[in-house]
């Protein structure tokens, strides 16, 4: 009988927590932003978060807060394609664990179609992924907070002081709001910098029914 997975079962992983721990180590090596438990935890509670409130059933809210914990373990392999390797990872531990075929399709898909280079929001699970990766922007995933030594990534996501995600269902819209401090990055860059990631959030907002705002500092720009 299959068997119903959740979040914290693959939190409790000896394995999962090793391709988390080897993905951010490699993200490290190559001057990347952090990609580790707390940005795998952020993107699962967000991507879950978002479909409850457009009420989506808990079970997919649950496969969607999955595929969020999983998005990245690929790059413990490479950075390269690295959302197809997680999916191919996430594949062995699903299955392992007893999971419906079914169930894992969606993670998979949600897996393997996060990055703006070749995804795509081939359902609500995998278009609240992308959604709740693209909405982390924040000064916690710079490592190395020394200005000198940043690059437009660390530049941007040091500026962002807070970001927040929130769905209306009544009025069908999916809202990121960041604020910036312009003192350290503009909005200029910000948008030089992650047009992609914006333009495939609005596609993603479109498959869950919903208008993508984004608001900086206040201000509606999306």
């Amino acid at each position: 009988m299959a068997k119903m997975i959740t979040l914290e079962d693959m939190k409790n992983r000896a394995d999962i927590q090793a391709f988390v721990r080897r993905a951010d180590l490699n993200m490290e090596i190559i001057g990347y932003t952090e990609h580790g438990f707390r940005h795998a935890s952020l993107v699962a509670e967000r991507a879950k978060q978002l479909l409850l409130d457009l009420n989506h059933p808990g079970h997919i809210a649950e496969l969607a807060a999955i595929a969020g914990y999983l998005h990245d373990i690929g790059n413990s392999v490479n950075r390269h394609i690295h959302a197809q390797a997680g999916a191919m990872i996430a594949y062995n531990v699903l299955t392992d664990m007893g999971m419906p075929p079914e169930d894992v399709a969606d993670i998979l898909t949600g897996v393997g179609n996060h990055e703006e280079e070749y995804g795509e929001p081939y359902g609500v699970v995998a278009a609240a992924v992308i959604i709740a990766d693209k909405s982390d922007v924040n000064r916690s995933r710079v490592r190395n907070i020394q200005p000198a030594r940043f690059d437009e990534h660390d530049r941007i996501n040091h500026a962002a002081i807070m970001s927040t995600l929130t769905a209306d269902k009544e009025n069908k819209t999916i809202t990121l709001a960041l604020d910036i401090d312009t003192s350290i990055g503009s909005i200029m860059e910000y948008f030089e910098l992650f047009l992609t990631r914006m333009i495939l959030s609005r596609k993603s907002a479109e498959t869950l029914g919903c208008q993508f705002i984004l608001t900086i500092n206040g201000t509606r720009l999306l």
